[in-house]
């Protein structure tokens, strides 16, 4: 399948660590239901199917893996179950690749003639904020110049933890006070960024789903004045989730989905939870790629996801 890993060892030491809940709670449930059999029948796939459902894979996704799977037993007339670990990571690792069309844009990339411009979106808790320093620093980490831009102006705690976390990347951040038009704040971010010649322009927004109308009208008003600026702003409109709220996290991405053209999909707080799959289950029900995954609290813990590492972990 031409499949390879991008992971440094650090990082795959991080990923394994982090997915630890998830592997032990429900993964290594996959072992004991096929102990003692031979070979993969009906029983073996309806407790399959019932352990990825319980992994927040969902039940849609959930169906198609078993599906696939079937459908190899049917083609192979005979499958043991000491095949079928090798058979589930690869057909979750296809299911991934289908969801992930095109090269994902790394934290090191060629010059470009404008910045790069990342606009974040998510609802409060989910680790937005926390989420933006990190890929701050893992941009800055990689040489890349960074400028960040508050325009979650709802909030005045989320200003200053955006000012802190800027200062813990090492990168500035342009802000202005509390209840300030975010279009604005974005504007002068992407203003500040051209004329300073800035690789990376990350910016915060509102978190808050009270009012589709209204966030879809802030959203749209934000991208509008970056591209006064910058033409094809933004290049990454990244939805944070949480991970660990499971099947509230496919709410949110329905949501946010429906109000904001999101292209990239952020899954935080995996190594808090047993809930790491609904990082497959987003990924195959929105057709969107997921493009970082925070495996810890620290600030180089946030990761690009590799799809193959992470199955590997999951089963490993």
């Amino acid at each position: 399948m031409g499949l390879f890993s991008f992971l440094g060892k650090k990082e795959k030491e991080d990923l394994e660590k982090g997915l630890e809940k998830t592997r032990e709670s429900v993964f290594s449930k996959i072992a004991r239901a096929i102990a003692g059999k031979t070979q993969v029948d009906d029983e073996i796939l309806d407790n399959l199917e019932e352990i990825l459902i319980n992994a927040d894979v969902g039940v849609e996704t959930t169906l198609r893996i078993i599906e696939r799977i079937q459908h190899r037993v049917a083609r192979d007339k005979y499958i043991n179950t000491s095949e079928l670990n090798r058979i589930l990571r690869e057909e979750i690792v296809d299911l991934l690749e289908e969801n992930r069309p095109g090269v994902i844009q790394g934290f090191d990339f060629e010059k470009r003639e404008y910045p790069y411009v990342i606009m974040v979106v998510g609802v409060n808790g989910v680790g937005k904020t926390t989420t933006i320093g990190k890929l701050a620093y893992r941009f800055k980490q990689a040489g890349k110049t960074v400028l960040l831009g508050a325009a979650d102006t709802f909030r005045a705690a989320a200003i200053d933890q955006l000012k802190i976390w800027g200062e813990r990347a090492g990168v500035p951040v342009i802000a202005q006070t509390m209840g300030a038009d975010p279009a604005a704040v974005a504007f002068d971010t992407c203003k500040s960024a051209v004329a300073n010649g800035y690789d990376v322009v990350i910016i915060d927004t509102a978190g808050r789903l009270h009012n589709k109308v209204n966030l879809m009208n802030e959203l749209s008003k934000v991208r509008k004045v970056m591209q006064k600026v910058i033409p094809d702003a933004p290049h990454e409109v990244l939805l944070v989730l949480d991970a660990s709220t499971g099947q509230n996290a496919f709410e949110q991405a329905r949501q946010f989905t429906a109000a904001t053209e999101v292209n990239a999909l952020a899954l935080t707080k995996l190594d808090g939870t047993a809930k790491g799959g609904v990082v497959i289950g987003i990924s195959d029900q929105f057709k969107i790629p997921v493009k970082y995954i925070g495996v810890g609290e620290k600030i180089d813990q946030l990761q690009l996801f590799d799809r193959k590492s992470f199955v590997d972990s999951l089963f490993a």
